[in-house]
């Protein structure tokens, strides 16, 4: 049989997207699937949008919740399929693409790998994988990422302790830690809409990128110093803004 993909969107108050999204997995022309919502206790109508699709999700719950990562938390113990993909409320998927990470994963193990395809993101395509930059603890884009259940089970859901780059550390313990490897399809594979966590937090995103580094083995005499020059490069852009 085919691999089932559940897709998970957690959201809140997001009701002049969240159509978008639900329509980008929805009318995916891939059958083996299932929808997961996660909502934070919307209040601005997302709920109406919901329950309008409600006969094409598998399952959906509004309450409330301890933060991004809490919530797609939830929708990986919901979900029953064999690879999960994660679309937040303010991004969408492309056409075609469930068919494709279908087929990128034959013949490989659900155990030892990661699907990652391109993002598109303020105008530009975000490469997906760029194996020149892994050592400096550069990743795929989480949107794009399709990942087995199996792989989740193996190394563990998303750390809530880091409440911006949770995401960024699940991936670093898969590669470095338990040498998940990628499996790279250079296509656009998700909309990745302007704003973000990191990008509204970014002091927070630097320090966190750099404590999970240390907590996963990094030496403190690597991480510290790359976090100084980031912290530069980024007061430096800001001077010329």
């Amino acid at each position: 049989m085919k691999n089932k993909i559940s897709i998970i969107t957690v959201c809140f108050n997001a009701a002049d997207t969240i159509e978008e999204t639900i329509n980008s997995v929805v009318n995916q022309p891939y059958d083996n699937k299932e929808y997961i919502i996660i909502d934070g206790g919307s209040t601005d109508g997302t709920l109406d949008i919901i329950k309008k699709y409600e006969d094409r999700i598998a399952y959906w719950a509004s309450e409330p919740d301890y933060g991004l990562y809490h919530a797609m938390n939830k929708g990986i113990e919901k979900a029953t399929g064999d690879i999960i993909g994660m679309i937040n409320a303010d991004d969408y998927y492309f056409d075609d693409i469930f068919v494709d990470v279908v087929k990128a994963f034959d013949g490989k193990s659900l155990e030892e790998h990661i699907f990652f395809g391109d993002m598109f993101h303020d105008g530009d395509i975000v490469k997906g994988w760029r194996q020149e930059n892994v050592k400096i603890g550069a990743f795929g884009a989480h949107p794009s990422m399709f990942c087995p259940k199996k792989v989740y089970d193996k190394i563990g859901k998303y750390r809530l302790w880091y409440k911006i780059l949770a995401d960024y550390d699940f991936m670093y313990r898969a590669y470095h830690v338990y040498n998940i490897k990628p499996i790279y399809l250079p296509k656009k594979t998700a909309f990745f809409r302007v704003g973000g966590l990191a990008s509204n937090n970014i002091f927070r995103s630097f320090t966190e990128e750099m404590l999970i580094k240390i907590e996963n083995g990094e030496k403190i005499a690597k991480a510290f110093p790359i976090y100084l020059l980031k912290l530069l490069k980024f007061y430096i852009k800001s001077l010329w803004k």
